[in-house]
């Protein structure tokens, strides 16, 4: 799942965000679609696109142990506080975000 969210993410031209590379490379297409207004800080609660995507995925049972994973590597949970603070870049949150879709999934 890391690589082909990776080569979703990076493809020329760019027609997938960082919430729809996760998704896309999970195999969830149908998920795609609705994830298109997720990148760039616009998820919900201004979650990293990323961690959203892998948050819609995931069971609610799983989604503390997600959400901490995350901002333990990426050094907060949301895109603005990942952008501004930790320098993290986002192909290393799509990364993270494909990694953990493939531990708790």
């Amino acid at each position: 799942m890391k690589n082909e969210a990776l080569t979703y993410f990076k493809a020329v031209p760019k027609r997938h965000n960082c919430a729809q590379s996760v998704a896309a490379g999970a195999g969830k297409e149908d998920l795609v679609q609705e994830l298109a207004a997720c990148g760039g800080g616009r998820a919900p609660e201004g979650l990293c696109g990323a961690l959203y995507a892998v948050l819609r995925l995931a069971p609610a049972s799983e989604h503390e142990r997600i959400r901490k994973a995350f901002a333990a590597k990426a050094g907060a949970e949301t895109c603005r506080a990942i952008k501004t603070g930790s320098g993290f870049p986002c192909e290393e949150c799509v990364r993270l975000a494909a990694e953990l879709s493939e531990e708790f999934l």
